[in-house]
């Protein structure tokens, strides 16, 4: 078998993070009450960290050049931060499902900051797949009710989420534009360490407050789920992605969010939602083939 192309890797990166990513929605539902967002995301961060740390050390990749302008983690890191922990103050209040819509409207920014960061340039046909999946998105986050659609009816978690997608939307750029040649596991390193330190300063007083030891058991098993697969697991991915595709095609796989937390949903036993709102998952897969058609959709960096 020919070894599998820059771009080819990049994609099947973003499919493994699409399927990982799902599956935090579904488990933050359940803890996310349970817990300060900051405290749980500090705890998170440290463990993925560690995690990364440990690979990192094993691997040799490390060299003091890498850790060269430490304030790009810091940029990371931030963006980052901001994004895990209004994701879980948002899933205090908003079905998993939804939450995943609002992550699907991330390809549309991306495309916006991508243009702002790298100056890549959107294609008419591409256009059209990031509206045709923002439409999508839009007809689950109101949950198939036109009546609420035309007031304007949006759920608070919702909203709060939709403000932490913009900060994950310009962490796709921004990596590719302050990545210096570090490895991506490198730069993943970095970038939690950073993410992990600000959280600490910023939440200290409610980690200081949580009572660690009679914390629930759902809420062990998300920290250790995102720890290592949400964080760890996907900030490799995403850097590695980022460093092979174009924004917009990275971020594209987030319209696969909703299919992966639908499967996550039944698995879990809370059911699957009803068929009206499949009709926008459904628009937001489209979204996702044309998005990919590997035609010279976009161009840039």
């Amino acid at each position: 078998m020919s070894k599998l192309s820059a771009g080819a890797q990049g994609h099947l990166a973003m499919l493994a993070f699409s399927a990982l990513v799902a599956g935090s929605f579904s488990l933050g539902v359940q803890a996310a009450n349970a817990i300060d967002p900051t405290a749980l995301n500090a705890a998170r961060f440290a463990l993925a960290a560690v995690i990364t740390g440990v690979v990192v050390a094993a691997t040799g990749k490390a060299r003091a050049v890498h850790w060269q302008a430490p304030w790009r983690y810091l940029v990371l890191g931030g963006l980052f931060g901001i994004y895990f922990v209004l994701m879980f103050e948002g899933l205090k209040t908003a079905p998993a499902v939804s939450a995943a819509a609002v992550f699907t409207l991330t390809p549309i920014l991306a495309g916006g900051f991508g243009w702002l960061v790298l100056r890549q340039v959107t294609t008419p046909r591409m256009a059209l797949a990031l509206a045709i999946g923002a439409a999508g998105a839009v007809w689950v986050i109101f949950r198939a009710d036109l009546a609420a659609l035309r007031a304007f009816e949006v759920g608070r978690g919702e909203a709060i989420y939709f403000v932490g997608c913009i900060s994950h939307a310009l962490y796709a750029p921004m990596v590719r534009r302050l990545n210096r040649g570090e490895p991506a596991l490198v730069f993943s390193l970095g970038t939690l360490v950073a993410g992990f330190v600000l959280l600490t300063i910023y939440g200290w007083s409610d980690i200081r407050a949580t009572d660690w030891l009679n914390l629930p058991a759902i809420v062990w098993i998300t920290l250790v789920y995102v720890g290592v697969f949400a964080s760890a697991v996907t900030s490799v991915l995403l850097q590695f992605a980022s460093l092979r595709l174009p924004s917009a095609k990275v971020m594209a796989y987030t319209y696969l969010t909703p299919s992966w937390v639908i499967i996550w949903e039944i698995v879990l036993g809370n059911g699957a939602p009803g068929g009206m709102i499949l009709i926008g998952v459904a628009l937001t897969t489209l979204a996702l083939y044309l998005l990919l058609r590997d035609d010279g959709a976009i161009t840039g960096k």
